[in-house]
């Protein structure tokens, strides 16, 4: 099966044109880097690219075989058919695991999944969109710089970062915690995740005893060195131990799998095998065991704020099932969109992103060089592509991420298109955003938390962009639910464009990513946030205000 995860290269097609063609290569891509590929799982224990592998085998067919004239039906991972609509319609079009209010609970989604009737597809696992933990990066790494900015003179030169968690999502934080200039200790249950980390250069070092570590630590910290440690061992239990130690990191947050109690987050007390075992044998007693854990390890969490760290949820439901256990104090731990990245996003800047379908890397390089040339005032982007060029390695096909706002991801796209059709690329690039995105989120314990006029749990707002965005033109469209335990915690939408070099691509470039920024732009002047309508004044955007 190892042949099923690699990416076709060049510029040779196996579809009746690039657009189908992008997409399949996004398919394959997403397996290539994915924690579980022989299983379709992406990332985050169940985020799947396809249902099951006669799903997954369906869509390629269709991909393979479908003209422009055509739009594919994805249901949850598995193909449905195959519609008549016109060659400015989306070619694909999916909705994942999106479950009806009442009925969107954990034990009822995991009911469907054993009888193969719904799937997981994550925030951009499903949709073919992740590009690896360097999608994850430079996420991280603004948190770390907006919090540097915030409490640290904007230098984390001598600081600790203590965190837990190296899957797909949270393999970023060492890197990240790196290139800003942090010693960061990562906790993690999984072995073989830190052997990965250490082995693709996204973690520096690993200890065999949390004195060990310290020591690794504090030498780093007093030598203002950026340094990064794995630790095998349960978060749970080592942050307890930190404490009784009386060690206070500087920042304290976590990325375990703790949305999920039953395949993803690992109980104190437990090894792998143990847990996996107890999932079959008797799935409420692990879930049980996990929500224990999460109680000690969240209780940990406020001990070290309460004690001075800046301590933050990451994005993980962390705090929700903490909360549902008991931990009444636990949302006083702040989420990181509303603590630290709420004016960005106001402004439709957002972790933008794409993929080099040829999977020659100077084609990432030939596009970073346009935009230290033509975004020489973005320090944001100036920055980061300077630290992706130094640090972070390609994951399956070349890719960059951006923090692009509205007017920028356009104009970006639309000269990355003439690059195509001038011969300066060697093939077509994709362009996709994370789901965590202004207008393509609602989730009232992440994106939408503490929204300035109440609307946190309206989920209208990422419906909308869906439907923007087919209304756009748009290349794949999709709409996403779950979270915490794959329950009813999140709706998203996600989007994907070709530039083929092509005048059609152009003008679906032009409307799709004009129009879904100014939709984020208006997401957040509604909800009356002052940077968004300064944005839509300034933009000349053509928002109704009441």
């Amino acid at each position: 099966m190892g042949k099923r995860f690699e990416v076709t290269s060049g510029d040779q097609l196996r579809c009746k044109g690039w657009r189908q063609e992008a997409l399949l290569r996004l398919l394959e891509n997403v397996l290539s880097v994915g924690e579980d590929p022989e299983n379709l799982v992406v990332y985050a224990a169940l985020g799947k690219a396809a249902r099951d592998w006669p799903s997954h085998d369906a869509i390629v067919h269709a991909l393979r075989t479908m003209t422009e004239e055509y739009t594919l039906v994805v249901q949850s991972g598995k193909p449905i058919g195959l519609l008549r609509t016109h060659d400015k319609a989306p070619l694909v079009i999916m909705a994942n695991c999106n479950m009806v209010g009442q009925w969107a609970k954990a034990d009822v989604f995991y009911e469907l999944e054993k009888k193969g009737l719904i799937c997981w597809g994550g925030l951009t696992a499903g949709d073919w969109q992740y590009i690896g933990s360097q999608g994850v990066i430079q996420g991280t790494y603004e948190i770390f710089c907006r919090i540097a900015e915030r409490y640290f003179n904007n230098d984390l030169r001598g600081r600790f970062i203590l965190t837990a968690g190296l899957g797909g999502m949270g393999g970023a934080q060492p890197l990240a915690g790196f290139m800003a200039n942090a010693a960061t200790l990562v906790i993690e249950v999984d072995p073989e995740r830190i052997a990965r980390r250490l082995s693709i250069g996204y973690l520096q070092k690993q200890a065999a005893t949390l004195d060990e570590a310290l020591t690794i630590i504090r030498e780093a910290c007093a030598a203002r060195q950026p340094i990064s440690v794995g630790l095998q061992g349960n978060a749970a239990d080592v942050y307890p131990a930190l404490l009784d130690k009386g060690v206070v990191p500087d920042i304290v947050t976590d990325q375990t799998s703790a949305h999920d109690l039953l395949y993803g987050y690992i109980p104190s007390g437990f090894d792998l095998d143990k847990a996996k075992a107890l999932r079959q044998s008797d799935p409420d007693a692990l879930m049980q065991a996990s929500l224990q854990s999460i109680k000690r390890h969240v209780t940990a969490m406020l001990a070290f704020q309460e004690k001075g760290a800046v301590v933050f949820d990451n994005g993980n439901l962390i705090r929700t099932q903490a909360f549902n256990t008991g931990v009444k104090q636990a949302f006083d731990i702040p989420i990181f969109t509303e603590a630290f990245l709420r004016p960005l996003f106001c402004r439709a800047i957002g972790p933008f992103r794409w993929v080099a379908l040829s999977n020659d890397p100077a084609d990432i390089e030939a596009i970073d060089d346009f935009i230290l040339t033509r975004f020489p005032d973005n320090r944001i982007v100036t920055n980061w592509i300077g630290l992706a060029r130094k640090y972070v390695p390609f994951e399956g096909l070349p890719a960059r991420i951006a923090w692009l706002g509205h007017g920028e991801r356009t104009e970006l796209a639309l000269a990355v298109n003439q690059m195509v059709a001038d011969g300066t690329l060697k093939a077509p690039v994709a362009f996709t955003r994370d789901h965590l995105d202004a207008g393509a989120m609602a989730h009232p314990n992440i994106m939408t938390e503490k929204m300035r006029d109440g609307s946190d749990a309206i989920a209208d707002w990422p419906l909308i962009n869906a439907m923007v965005n087919c209304a756009s033109q748009a290349d794949l469209v999709a709409i996403h639910s779950g979270g915490g335990g794959y329950s009813g915690y999140m709706t998203s939408a996600g989007v994907t464009v070709v530039a083929d070099g092509s005048a059609a691509a152009r003008e679906r470039l032009a409307l799709a990513m004009t129009n879904d920024t100014s939709l984020g732009v208006m997401r957040y002047a509604d909800a009356g946030y002052p940077e968004a309508l300064d944005e839509a004044v300034k933009k000349g955007l053509h928002y109704i205000r009441l």
